[in-house]
């Protein structure tokens, strides 16, 4: 093959092969940024990985519960209740929870969106991009928390 022609495409051995070569040693970790920058990141990490769980766990069984059991019939007369539901969203463990379950997912969102702008669309503004996910994930945040206290 001479230079400047295209090659075939790698087959799948090939990939694995060159994956296989570059993994991680056991006991060595790729270094992290040094400073706040280091610390920003993985906590961004943790938030991205808490909202995964979130909605990969809890989204559908609320879906379950209240798009298919009630909407079927099989809850309890009275069981969606206002009066219910507004006593239990009172509780500041299920306020607390409530806020897992919105505010979450948001940031996994932020983190995912953030990644497919640069990666798939090719914008590469990265503070802008990250200013904007992330901060329509925190506002997200407030206004889940300012609606939460004031119920």
């Amino acid at each position: 093959m001479r230079r400047g022609e295209p090659s075939d495409p790698p087959s799948l051995g090939d990939v694995l092969e060159w994956s296989d070569a570059r993994q991680v040693e056991a006991g060595k970790r790729r270094p992290r940024p040094p400073g706040p920058r280091g610390r920003l990141e993985a906590f961004a990490w943790a938030l991205f990985s808490a909202g995964g769980f979130v909605a990969a766990v809890l989204l559908p069984i609320h879906v379950a519960i209240l798009g298919i059991a009630f909407a079927a019939g099989w809850l309890p007369d009275g069981a969606m209740s206002y009066d219910r539901i507004h006593h239990l969203a009172r509780n500041p463990l299920t306020r607390l929870y409530l806020l897992a379950l919105i505010s979450l997912p948001l940031y996994h969102w932020a983190h995912r969106f953030r990644f497919a702008i640069h990666h798939q669309f090719g914008i590469h503004l990265k503070r802008l991009v990250a200013v904007g996910c992330y901060g329509t994930a925190l506002i997200g945040t407030g206004l889940t928390i300012w609606v939460l206290l004031t119920i």
